[in-house]
């Protein structure tokens, strides 16, 4: 007879912390949309053409890629649980000065506030993703707390539709604004890293761990990081395929109101359907690569593929702006949002694919400042001029090769996204 002690099962405890992860991004979201979606109250007491919309989106978009460099470096420096929450105290606070605005200017300025805090989300929440799962799932986590953003956008625009009756926009603001301090106080009481956390057990940490190697790497700061070709390539793939997400989070609802001649009801469930399918797409994506690497493949291969498939429908998805018939039109632009959230599941995660728990904020924010700067040229600063020039449709067309640029990108300049080793402080071959 047998006297072996059966394997103690592995506690949940990563499935809680990837919980917070996904509320995070969800408020990070709803106060990052609900600018786009009021403007037809808020055009009701301060003038607000294409012109100034696009220089409203181009202050946020301008701090938000600054703050990328700031942050990932202090999200390093001070870790994920200090790091993410001196984030959401500045977004949150931000997003509550909305409520104060009189003026473009005004508004403005809270725009930018809010895109500095904002810019902490996906650093902090791509390294928190990293300490607590192995490789082979992060993809898939990282694809379930993205899933986050289509969430606010889908619940957004029909509560935000219901409070503005209610409530007014200062008050839609007042309410979103205050939902991080809320989300505060359960990330500063449950979060620890797996190694010290009282809840996680032996069977857990060996999880967590699984498929790593247990190497004393430095942590280094983003000049050091522009050392590795892969962090140019990671760059370049942020830079090439984040100006659709951010074209169409701030552009498509009024190009629903002013060009399909939608109003806030229609647009208030048309949204929430097109973003419904972003989150099928954010974590398929994600599940994707994840299932493949279950199955044997490569990391590189598995993640090559998977992005693969989400460039390629790109350049068919795009084509929503040349049909008449809405419900085409809405089934396409859904099929964009959905193809682009899978692939950011993949991109995202490359990054702690290659480097490093220590150095993963540091990289993810560089990335964040590429994508960035992408959305300020391609997303914010030229469509507020062109659309008044050439409408709406030759700007939708562009974006359709856009994911299949930074796939040849990523894969010259991360190849097989092998690990780099950051202690030998040498230039990546």
């Amino acid at each position: 007879m047998s006297s072996a002690i059966p394997a103690a099962k592995p506690t949940h405890v990563r499935w809680w912390i990837l919980t917070l992860l996904f509320l995070a991004t969800t408020i990070n979201y709803l106060d990052r949309i609900s600018f786009g979606f009021l403007i037809p109250e808020i055009r009701k007491d301060m003038e607000i053409d294409p012109q100034t919309y696009g220089n409203l989106t181009f202050a946020f978009e301008l701090c938000y890629t600054v703050g990328f460099l700031i942050v990932g470096k202090f999200i390093d420096r001070f870790g994920t649980k200090i790091g993410y929450a001196a984030a959401m105290v500045w977004w949150s606070a931000a997003g509550l000065l909305h409520a104060a605005g009189s003026t473009p200017l005004a508004l403005g300025i809270f725009r930018s506030l809010l895109g500095l805090g904002e810019a902490g989300n996906f650093p902090a929440a791509i390294k928190s993703v990293a300490e607590w799962f192995p490789r082979k799932d992060r993809a898939f986590a990282t694809g379930i707390f993205n899933a986050g953003s289509n969430v606010a956008s889908m619940i957004g625009p029909p509560v935000f539709a219901a409070m503005v009756g209610q409530y007014g926009w200062r008050g839609c603001f007042l309410i979103t604004g205050s939902l991080g301090f809320i989300w505060l106080i359960f990330w500063m009481k449950l979060y620890k890293l797996p190694a010290v956390h009282p809840d996680v057990n032996d069977a857990e940490r060996d999880y967590i761990l699984s498929g790593q190697e247990l190497t004393n790497e430095p942590s280094i700061g983003w000049m050091d990081a522009l050392r590795y070709r892969e962090t140019w390539g990671f760059a370049a793939g942020k830079f090439l395929s984040d100006p659709l997400w951010r074209f169409y989070s701030y552009w498509l609802p009024i190009y629903l109101y002013d060009a399909r001649g939608f109003d806030m009801k229609k647009v208030g469930w048309v949204l929430p359907f097109i973003y419904l399918m972003a989150d099928i797409g954010s974590v398929g994506g994600g599940w994707l690569s994840s299932r493949l690497m279950h199955k044997g493949f490569p990391i590189g291969r598995a993640r090559k593929i998977a992005m693969g498939i989400c460039a390629g429908l790109m350049p068919i998805a795009v084509t929503a702006v040349l049909f008449d018939n809405p419900t085409i039109a809405i089934l396409l632009m859904s099929l964009a949002t959905a193809a682009h959230q899978g692939w950011s599941a993949n991109m995202f995660t490359t990054a702690s694919d290659v480097f490093p728990r220590p150095a993963v904020a540091s990289v993810t924010g560089i990335g964040g400042f590429a994508g960035g700067l992408g959305s300020v040229l391609f997303a914010t600063a030229l469509p507020g001029y062109l659309v008044p020039l050439v409408g709406y449709k030759p700007i939708f067309l562009a974006f359709g090769g856009f994911h299949l640029l930074a796939l040849l990108a990523v894969h010259l300049l991360m190849r097989d996204l092998t690990p780099v080793r950051l202690k030998d402080n040498s230039l990546s071959a």
